[in-house]
């Protein structure tokens, strides 16, 4: 006879009452075995997001999570393995352009990546848009991998963190993403389970992040880094700012080609995007002991990008997984050829982006997925020609889409509209706001 009944530990957590490890265990486990069904565990998480989770009850989770599959064991690699997570962006594809640049430093990188979450765009999209690329990798090829180039950028399997996968994709279409708890032990559990030394935690806040207010977005990073610490591991978070779109591309082919030019040292534009690659970059090259001091980390990140040693190690990852050189020719990449500008129908500056009404307005051109089962369309996207301080002039293309002939893009081209304000200038918000050590 089973120990617990789900429907008293849903209305425990749902009344404000803090879960036991057990009762947590009791719930994870049936649901992944099966024997939990989704709704139930949905409004689990419900009442998460209404009513919280304490910190054992946090870190009771988080084991779980890693519990449920076979961590990553890589002992055997002679160097420190240091990874990076986002807690998610609009027109966030950092992680396409850090891990090669760390990784060509002599530090391994093994990147276990999400999908599109909610309004926000996901790694894996974003490194399938590759032709050819695979990211659903074994442990033993993510292992030899690791060892041949020093760096692998793969999905969850069903070896590694499979709850934080079931529990990813329920969070997303139940409206329960934006809660400190559920994404902390999410990120934490999938990030401990691949064998890393060290963990650099770039915690978005902002209109375009999960947590919209510099208060929430300090709190879900510590809670990371205590948890993080209490497994002895070494963690910094730094938290940079989701206002605005970062860089110029919205869109998983888009952002691909964007973080190549990167990549190629063109920074022109995307100077936010550099900022921010650079200063994570800096963190993992401490941990990795190829930098002793922040100003040493920046300067190595500088040396690294403008030898073009991360373009190098990303065509090398590219290789690895199967895809084809969209390195030495962009025009592989899939972007959709129809074109539309969203002209501006004021003058003055830009005051103010709605981002996450951006990140949606992707979504509903095939950029992200509204349900589980929806096909994302890697060519679609939005280039982004006027951010926050920028003057606009009326009838001036402030974005461009990128659509499919025939398309319907009214509603796109609406919420872009909507999206944005004029007004006086004001200075473009800094990218790096905050560091928890």
């Amino acid at each position: 006879m089973p120990r617990f009944i789900p429907a008293r530990i849903i209305k425990k957590k749902r009344d404000g009452l803090p879960l036991s490890s057990e009762e947590i265990s009791f719930m994870m486990r049936g649901f992944l075995e099966g024997n939990i069904p989704p709704y139930q565990v949905s409004a689990l998480l419900m009442a998460i997001y209404f009513r919280g989770m304490g910190m054992d009850e946090t870190i009771a989770l988080t084991r779980e999570i890693i519990r449920s599959g076979s961590p990553l064991e890589l002992r055997d690699l002679p160097g420190m393995k240091v990874d990076k997570h986002s807690t998610g962006g609009v027109g966030d594809k950092v992680s396409l352009i850090l891990a090669p640049l760390v990784a060509s430093a002599g530090v391994y990188v093994p990147m276990v990546s999400g999908r599109a979450l909610g309004h926000t765009g996901g790694t894996l999209d974003k490194l399938e848009s590759i032709p050819g690329l695979r990211t659903d990798l074994s442990r033993e090829e993510m292992v030899s991998q690791l060892k041949a180039i020093g760096i692998v950028m793969a999905g969850q399997t069903e070896e590694i963190a499979p709850l934080d996968r079931e529990l990813y994709a329920l969070r997303d279409v139940t409206a329960t993403v934006e809660s400190i708890p559920l994404i902390a032990s999410s990120i934490m559990g999938k990030k401990l389970s691949e064998g890393i030394d060290g963990l650099v935690l770039d915690v978005k806040v902002g209109s375009g992040a999960f947590m919209k207010g510099y208060e929430d977005a300090e709190g879900l990073a510590k809670v990371m880094v205590e948890i993080g610490k209490g497994m002895g591991k070494e963690v910094v978070a730094l938290i940079t700012g989701m206002d605005q779109p970062l860089g110029r591309m919205i869109g998983n082919s888009l952002e691909v080609l964007e973080a190549i030019e990167v990549l190629r040292a063109d920074r022109e534009g995307k100077e936010d995007l550099w900022e921010v690659t650079r200063e994570l970059g800096a963190w993992m090259l401490i941990m990795g002991r190829k930098a002793e001091t922040i100003e040493g980390g920046r300067d190595l990140m500088e040396r690294l990008l403008l030898e073009g040693k991360g373009l190098e190690r990303l065509r090398e990852l590219v290789t690895h997984q199967g895809g084809r050189d969209v390195i030495s020719d962009t025009s592989l990449l899939p972007v959709a050829e129809e074109r539309m500008d969203v002209l501006s129908e004021e003058e003055g500056c830009i005051a103010s982006m709605d981002t996450e009404r951006i990140g949606w307005a992707s979504v509903l051109l095939g950029c992200g997925r509204r349900f589980t089962d929806d096909r994302v369309d890697h060519g679609v996207g939005i280039r982004v020609h006027k951010k926050i301080g920028d003057p606009v002039e009326r009838g001036e293309p402030v974005f461009t889409v990128y659509h499919r002939k025939g398309q319907d893009v009214g509603k796109v081209i609406e919420e872009l509209r909507s999206s944005i304000t004029c007004g006086e200038k004001v200075p473009s918000p800094p990218p790096v706001r905050g560091l928890i050590r």
